[in-house]
């Protein structure tokens, strides 16, 4: 018998973690934050995220062969964003639901993610949009929200597979020409904090400073996993502003 009655038919497993709570203020989720378990053992992965020792925990696990265990209610607030934001909040974890896809991640090889994990986070993602009505502009990577710490799903999951299937926003990305930096590391200008500004038009956390330091080319690269995958670099060639133009042109309403 589950613990709690799972939110989607696809979950065939339910196994509570006892790290979750209250979302703040009462708030519906509103953004789905998908996440790799770094670890190279699916299984393990799930006893950490519910074990009260960890800290941490997801609403859903999905494993290579597809298989879908629920850890937290969509309608309580799991703890897998950590110290993160975007669009300006900063309680990721009361405005989302933390999808954790099992991969070993850099850490540990790094494979490609299977077709039938893939469908089944595909297939998790549309029932959670569904009954969430979550904007596709705010399905988003952990590294998105947290560009200095994590890096996870990576450059490797293809997000153009899901937005194909109608999850999330995508654009192909600019082709890359020569690859030379419109930007020199360390340059201080106003083309600077016109990308400054875009990027965080879109939703990433930087700072207005006009300088290209070190906190931004984590925000770059960050945005190369997402939406540039062909190089991640962290720096700003005539690709990387063009996929971001196009991103921004291309919004939902």
């Amino acid at each position: 018998m589950f613990s709690f009655q799972p939110d989607s038919s696809l979950v065939a497993q339910v196994r509570e973690s006892p790290n979750q709570g209250e979302r703040a203020g009462g708030r519906d989720p509103d953004m789905i934050l998908l996440h790799y378990t770094g670890m190279p053992d699916a299984q393990e992965a799930v006893d950490r995220l519910c074990s009260a020792d960890s800290q941490v925990s997801a609403h859903y696990v999905v494993f290579e062969d597809g298989h879908i265990v629920q850890c937290v209610p969509e309608a309580r607030r799991a703890w897998h964003a950590g110290l993160s934001s975007w669009a300006g909040a900063t309680d990721i974890n009361s405005a989302s639901i933390g999808i954790e896809i099992a991969n070993p991640g850099h850490d540990h090889g790094y494979p490609a993610f299977p077709q039938r994990q893939i469908a089944a986070v595909t297939a998790l993602c549309r029932g959670i949009i569904a009954r969430r009505t979550i904007p596709p502009v705010r399905v988003l990577a952990h590294s998105d929200v947290a560009p200095a710490r994590k890096q996870d799903p990576g450059e490797q999951f293809p997000w153009r597979t899901l937005y194909r299937s109608g999850v999330g926003h995508w654009v192909a990305s600019s082709r890359i020409r020569d690859g030379v930096p419109l930007i020199a590391p360390d340059e201080a200008s106003n083309v600077v904090r016109e990308i400054q500004s875009a990027l965080a038009e879109y939703g990433y956390g930087v700072e207005m400073t006009g300088r290209f330091d070190e906190a931004m080319r984590h925000v770059v690269t960050a945005f190369q996993r997402h939406f540039r995958p062909e190089k991640v670099d962290g720096l700003v060639d005539r690709s990387t502003a063009q996929t971001l133009e196009r991103l921004l042109e291309s919004r939902p309403s």
